[in-house]
Parts: C-alpha cells; structure tokens; sequence
C-alpha cells in the first residue's frame, strides 16, 4: 500500500508594504492615457447624460405626484 503523499502549500513570499506601491506605479505607466481632446468630449457626453436623465427622471417624479395628488386629494 503506498502512501498518498501530502499537498504542498506554498506560501506567499512576504514583500513589504512599498513594494505594493512601485507595483501600482508601474501598472500606472503602462497605461494608455485618452488625449487632452477625448476627455473632453467624453465628459461633456456624460454630463449631457447626466442632464438628460435629471430633466427626465424630474419631470416623470413631478408628473407621478401631480397623478397622486388629483387621485388621493380629489383635485389640485
């Protein structure tokens, strides 16, 4: 009968804490940044998203409580 030999747990090798930023500045220039151009473009389309969802979502909330109040008080 053969033994069933042990798993093997590999431990992580300790690093210090500084390593983990170089890590992240390293990752950080690897990075392909958007031009000056396309950021701007993209922000504007989401605050134009931004707008558009406020003005809708405004208009449905005061429209469903101008419906409640006729409802529930019978007029307005």
């Amino acid at each position: 009968m053969t033994k069933k030999s042990q798993p093997q747990i590999i431990k992580p090798k300790k690093r210090s804490r500084f390593a983990f930023f170089g890590d992240v500045i390293g990752e950080l220039r690897k990075v392909v940044w958007p031009s000056r151009q396309e950021t701007l473009r993209l922000t504007a389309m989401v605050l134009g998203v931004c707008i558009a969802m406020g003005l809708l979502l405004g208009a449905l909330d005061y429209g469903f409580a101008e419906l409640v109040a006729k409802v529930l008080l019978g007029g307005g």
